[in-house]
């Protein structure tokens, strides 16, 4: 009998601690709210749409150049006998660059004058003989006249007259190529003196003293050095055809430059091209770009220049007060430019922006339409057509609302609402998949950042 009253206790004890036990987690599910249905709700975040002001960016990378180069080829081939500059250094316009050995050249000169002369020699002699034939000409004409020489003697005097015209005229002409041919060797000679075409920092120099160089005769001469202003530096990039048609001529743009990654530099943009640069043509990976242009106006290179200037500029800093960048050619970088600014409208996180199909809400309204109504229904014909829309889902008291909504420009975290949404809506941005995917108009939510957003406010 003792046996059976233990067992009972026991029993009971066991009963008891459930039944606490059952309250307990009741008690924490209510208070964790697993009670109320909230399993069946989506897990979302929010944001409140605001007023912003938004810039279009367009970005892009490339690499930095002088605005302003040019290559120095010459016109004459022969050896170098005379270097007078060094890669960096600054030279004026007519400053003597280098010389090329001139012997040949020269040659040339003497070669023609003493061609030149002889055919003065020509020219006289031919000019002799044409006082002579001319004075036969009219003794002939007046014995002619007369009757007292036959016709064939006039006309062979008068044609040997024609005659000594014509080689005078072409003496004449040979004299006139000899001195063609004499001011081009002078020409020649002078192109072994080799001068800056422009004030400029030798940017390359690609030959040394005694090295031969090929002219411009036929084909493009050896490149021997390049001249360029390097303190006006510009970076050439390349636009993907799908924003190009946003960029403008005056658009300001940030500049990042790999030499310099903590700084932020300005730039406008100079010059777009209008013809594409086309790579992997006719292949599914064929990709358009079109380069642009961009001048680098931050203060930069400010040695690069002549004395005069660089004792006026060389104590001066960039705004942002570190020291003025060196920008050297080549260098790579990264643009954000600055394509189109909008004030004070209504914007979302860009996140929040989703894509529905309409067209498959209205074929579930038409199918619940034609159930509720007792008709012969017909067979079903083509599927409707895609109706994609830009929605946004915002938060009514715990409900999903989906509106549409017009977009205008964007910059890298928000995106301007032209209509569809009004600014303090709570607008939901995520999570990617459920926004993207599962939410539907309608549906319960529950908010997962809504003690991150109060303790923000």
């Amino acid at each position: 009998m003792k046996k059976q009253q233990s067992a009972t206790k026991k029993l009971l004890k066991i009963l008891g601690v459930l039944l606490v036990l059952l309250f307990g987690g009741g008690a924490v599910a209510s208070m964790m709210g697993w009670m109320d249905g909230s399993e069946n709700k989506r897990a979302v975040e929010t944001a409140e749409a605001e007023l912003r002001t938004i810039t279009q960016l367009v970005s892009a990378s490339g690499r930095i150049q002088p605005e302003v180069e040019v290559i120095i080829r010459p016109d004459v081939s022969g050896e170098i006998i005379e270097l007078n500059v060094r890669e960096g250094d600054f030279v004026r316009e007519g400053e003597l660059l280098l010389r090329i050995k001139p012997d040949i050249y020269q040659a040339r000169i003497d070669e023609l004058n003493a061609a030149l002369l002889s055919q003065q020699s020509r020219l006289e002699e031919a000019r002799a003989n044409l006082l002579q034939a001319e004075a036969e000409y009219e003794k002939n004409k007046q014995l002619y006249e007369r009757d007292l020489i036959s016709e064939l003697e006039f006309m062979q005097t008068k044609n040997t007259y024609k005659a000594r015209q014509a080689n005078f005229k072409s003496a004449e002409y040979q004299i006139q190529s000899a001195r063609a041919q004499l001011r081009r060797a002078r020409q020649e000679l002078e192109q072994t003196v080799i001068r800056s075409p422009r004030d400029g920092t030798i940017s390359r120099l690609s030959v040394e003293k005694g090295e031969r160089v090929l002219g411009n005769a036929q084909t493009a001469g050896t490149e021997m050095m390049r001249i360029a202003r390097l303190n006006q530096m510009e970076i050439e990039v390349e636009v993907n055809e799908n924003d190009i048609v946003n960029v403008s001529e005056g658009d300001t743009a940030d500049i990042e430059v790999d030499a310099y990654p903590s700084r932020i530099f300005k730039g406008s943009v100079t010059e777009i091209a209008n013809s594409a640069d086309i790579s992997g043509s006719g292949s599914a990976e064929q990709v358009t770009n079109y380069n642009v242009k961009i001048r680098i106006v931050t203060p930069h290179n400010l040695t690069a220049g002549p004395q005069e200037q660089i004792v006026q500029v060389a104590d001066e800093e960039s705004p942002s007060g570190q020291e003025a960048p060196s920008f050297k050619p080549g260098m790579s970088g990264t643009v954000d430019i600055r394509t189109k600014t909008v004030t004070d409208v209504v914007a979302v996180p860009i996140q929040a922006v989703t894509v529905r199909d309409f067209s498959k809400d209205q074929a579930e309204t038409d199918s619940l339409s034609a159930d509720s109504v007792n008709t012969n229904k017909s067979e079903p014909g083509s599927p409707a057509e895609e109706d994609f829309r830009r929605v946004v889902f915002i938060n009514e008291n715990g409900i999903a609302k989906r509106r549409e909504v017009k977009t205008g420009i964007s910059d890298n975290t928000h995106i301007q609402i032209l209509s569809g949404i009004e600014s303090g809506m709570d607008v939901i941005t995520g999570s990617y998949r459920i926004l993207s995917r599962e939410l539907t108009d309608g549906d319960e939510i529950r908010i997962e950042n809504e003690e991150k957003l109060a303790s923000n406010e």
